[in-house]
């Protein structure tokens, strides 16, 4: 049966769903655009600006299961909103700040929970809860595609409006922008009146929120993943973060970095796609490792190299290629081992790992820059870790089952 033809029920639910995912993160992973002229004109640190940001990582990391826990007692609709309009507050209050308080209560705290409620394990949720699982794995890596797409838009924009007229007017750019999650978040909603499928031998939905976590920490192939996930997040909020500053002081053109992060958000597109088909097809905890070794060979390639335009954009490209296939891969991983009821917090429970990881590319890139006057020893440092965790990753998937294994509750 033709995939438009399968889908074609769920349609509503799909795109809201990733119109919310692609403005939540390609708003988010645009904020490195005003770093220098924010930090220089409320005169705050770089360190204090990537603070904020790393509180940010860290809220939307540790509250991630809070928010999928929830979604099982009070349904996805009530959740995304609340988290729509917390981003749209806390871009607002970063708009108007005068110092350090309102950056970090705005973009760290207010803009951390939201992404808790709105982005990837929310959004890939409500795709998997959505769809057969004949085809989950590619529609995983459509919506991540799709969600993909707002760097494309948010960052141009941003740049622009920076440039032009300042940050503030860009930041209140982003907020007008923000609005749309509100009714992408109502018709993503739908989804909650899609009753789960019967439940199989293996699955876990009728166990506690306590009893879920317990199984999903006692499964091998959970664990290492989640441990490898730290090395994804360190390395994408080091580059979204730093690399428009990274640029300035290279000396090139400012609109690169919105070049650059509009060109991840492109090929972001081809990725997904790619990893959810490869995923519906291969062990996909293998394919995560190569993901992390390849990144890892790019991250080296370019900062070894003087930065120009034109690597600095191929740079982009590859990356991009590499940056969300990892949203399909680890949430129909979870699907597949824990069932659908508690996939947003399980996922959420791997993603801690992933922010703890965030919060070290962000605020360690900074401690290092201030510490140092260069970028030289945070690179280093990533290049190490990506190399280290994509390595074991494959090595402990080539011994498990090609599909990861479902435990039994006890």
């Amino acid at each position: 049966m033709p995939l438009l033809q399968v889908l074609r029920p769920t349609l509503p639910i799909l795109i809201g769903a990733s119109i919310m995912l692609t403005l939540s993160m390609g708003l988010r992973q645009s904020l490195g655009i005003f770093l220098q002229p924010l930090t220089h004109d409320i005169r705050i640190s770089v360190s204090d600006f990537t603070l904020a940001l790393a509180v940010q990582n860290l809220a939307w990391g540790f509250l991630q299961p809070l928010a999928g826990a929830m979604t099982v007692r009070y349904g996805f609709r009530p959740i995304m909103l609340v988290g729509s309009l917390m981003y749209i507050a806390g871009l607002a209050l970063m708009a108007s700040a005068q110092g350090m308080l309102s950056v970090m209560i705005g973009g760290g705290v207010l803009i951390g929970i939201s992404l808790a409620c709105t982005a990837a394990a929310i959004a890939m949720s409500v795709a998997a809860r959505a769809v057969p699982d004949t085809v989950r794995s590619t529609v995983l890596g459509i919506v991540s595609g799709a969600g993909s797409l707002g760097a494309l838009l948010s960052a141009p924009i941003g740049q622009m409006l920076n440039e032009g007229y300042g940050w503030r007017i860009g930041l209140a750019g982003f907020v007008v922008l923000s609005v749309a999650m509100l009714p992408a978040a109502w018709y993503a909603g739908r989804v909650d009146r899609i009753p789960l499928p019967p439940k199989s031998a293996d699955d876990i939905g009728d166990t506690s929120a306590a009893v879920a976590t317990k199984i999903a920490f006692s499964n091998a192939s959970f664990v290492v993943m989640t441990l490898a996930y730290f090395v994804c997040g360190m390395q994408l909020v080091f580059l979204t973060t730093h690399l428009p500053s990274y640029l300035q002081i290279c000396g090139l053109d400012p609109m690169l970095s919105a070049q650059t992060l509009g060109m991840i958000g492109g090929f972001n597109v081809i990725g997904s796609l790619f990893f959810g088909w490869a995923g519906q097809r291969w062990n996909k905890l293998a394919l995560l490792g190569m993901i992390y070794i390849l990144r890892s060979i790019a991250l080296a390639w370019y900062f070894m190299l003087p930065a120009t335009p034109a690597t600095t954009l191929l740079f982009g490209a590859i990356m991009g290629f590499l940056w969300m296939g990892v949203g399909p891969l680890v949430a129909g991983a979870v699907a597949e081992m824990f069932g659908l009821k508690w996939q947003a917090m399980i996922q959420g429970l791997a993603f801690m790992s992933h922010q703890v990881g965030s919060f070290l590319g962000a605020y360690g890139g900074g401690l290092i820059y201030d510490s140092l006057g260069s970028y030289t020893m945070a690179w280093r440092i990533g290049v190490a870790l990506g190399l280290a965790g994509g390595i074991i990753q494959v090595a402990f998937a080539l011994i498990r089952p090609s599909q990861p294994p479902m435990l039994r509750p006890a």
